[in-house]
């Protein structure tokens, strides 16, 4: 916690003991009395709701140098493309700027489209159910590993139109562990020598994986999300290469397993801790979207995003240079005072204000539709089958992780 004594000396680090453990009292002590704080790793960290929303809308905030982003971690010699989960990472379109950006998002949006979307929702609820019953009659207590890890995994490859053979159990646990290794490069900090040879491992499986599924289709095309990616083009590039669905594919799966996951892990603990506002989703199923909202300002899956400033910005009297890098820490931001009623209260009711969890601007979350849909789906099918679901928050255990906020642990009886 960040005591008076310790505020002169205070320097933002993600990997601060406290902050893993609970960082919403650093947030309130930045947001209010050093929004504008300048960390020891060289880059801006913004916490205050309009501050961060006024960065991610503005075009003049974004990706910038990829290699100068990386070496402000390791250093100016450190050779961050020969490392194949950062070279991924590099080419990945949420890292890009227009008008790379504009094209491999727009060719990703026009393939995975709301309409495809909202068809799926009888297929997800299907999905839903079986894996609840799955979890319910199993042997494994923990429901992070049973459900949130394996739900939205399911869906994307469902949605891919994978068939059995290509999503078993033993392939869905192998790109879960894969995902959840290699997208460790997401965090800000250095890596271990150990941690990058992993993520670097996992990445070369996983583009492989994919780009083996891609030129199947090619081969024997499909009525799937799949080969509709493969022929997804605009009038004047053409169609992605193999190498650029692979790399687009992997970061869609990453989004759902990351963010959607750790969302219904975070959603199920909050709901155990605040059981006045379970008895209220059990009693309404209806208002299931409201709490999917709720969840996600309240603890925040993502927990913050990086901007770079393109030209020299000014953010309430204080210049941002060029190509210096700002953390926007969303979940800070949805718990401003100034923005949103009784922040620190977890309540499902309707709320006017929207969080920043899935960004905005240009880089506004591509998967932002599915992830809702798939909190919705949970939340229902868990409350009206099983009503009498307890968790056990007493026992729960966080990851050591910054970015991606959520539990490596998590049991829940399904009564």
């Amino acid at each position: 916690m960040v005591t008076s004594r310790s505020k002169a000396n205070y320097s933002f680090n993600p990997i601060d003991p406290e902050l893993l453990k609970d960082p919403y009292p650093i947030y309130q002590y930045l947001r209010e009395d050093d929004p504008l704080h300048w960390s020891d790793l060289g880059i801006w960290v913004l916490t205050r709701y309009e501050d961060c929303r006024s960065v991610l809308v503005d075009k003049n905030f974004g990706q910038g140098d990829f290699v100068k982003n990386i070496q402000l971690f390791y250093g100016p010699d450190f050779d961050v493309l020969s490392h194949s989960s950062y070279a991924w990472l590099s080419r990945a379109f949420v890292m890009q700027d227009p008008p790379d950006h504009t094209r491999l998002r727009g060719l990703i949006a026009s393939a995975l489209s709301l309409k495809r979307i909202r068809m799926m929702e009888p297929r997800i609820r299907i999905l839903a159910k079986r894996l609840l019953e799955a979890y319910r009659t199993g042997d494994n207590d923990n429901f992070i590993f049973e459900f949130a890890y394996k739900f939205p995994t399911l869906v994307m490859c469902d949605m891919l139109g994978m068939n059995e053979d290509e999503y078993s159990s033993d392939v869905l646990l192998s790109l879960n562990q894969a995902i959840a290794e290699s997208f460790i490069v997401f965090e800000t900090r250095a890596l271990s020598a150990q941690e990058l040879f992993k993520a670097d491992e996992q990445m070369t499986y996983l583009m492989k994986f994919f780009g083996d599924l891609f030129e199947s289709r090619r081969r024997n095309p499909r009525d799937d999300l799949t080969t509709a990616l493969v022929h997804a083009q605009d009038g004047e590039h053409g169609a992605l290469t193999s190498e650029e669905l692979a790399t687009s594919v992997i970061g869609l799966f990453g989004a759902g397993f990351e963010t959607t996951a750790h969302m219904i892990g975070n959603g199920i603990f909050c709901l155990g801790e605040h059981p006045d506002q379970q008895k209220i989703l059990i009693d309404s199923p209806d208002i299931a979207c409201d709490a999917v909202e709720e969840i996600l300002r309240y603890e925040s899956s993502l927990q913050a995003t990086y901007r770079t400033a393109l030209v020299d910005r000014e953010i309430d009297g204080q210049r941002i240079k060029q190509g210096e890098r700002v953390l926007t820490i969303v979940a800070a931001a949805n718990r401003d005072r100034d923005v949103f009623t009784n922040p620190e209260d977890f309540d499902i009711a309707p709320r006017s204000e929207k969080s920043l969890t899935f960004g905005g601007g240009i880089h506004f979350c591509i998967g932002a539709a599915l992830a809702r849909l798939e909190g919705k789906v949970f939340l229902e099918e868990l409350v009206v089958n099983y009503p009498k679901f307890t968790v056990d928050v007493d026992s729960a255990r966080l990851r050591n992780a910054f970015l991606f906020r959520g539990y490596e642990y998590l049991r829940v009886d399904l009564c």
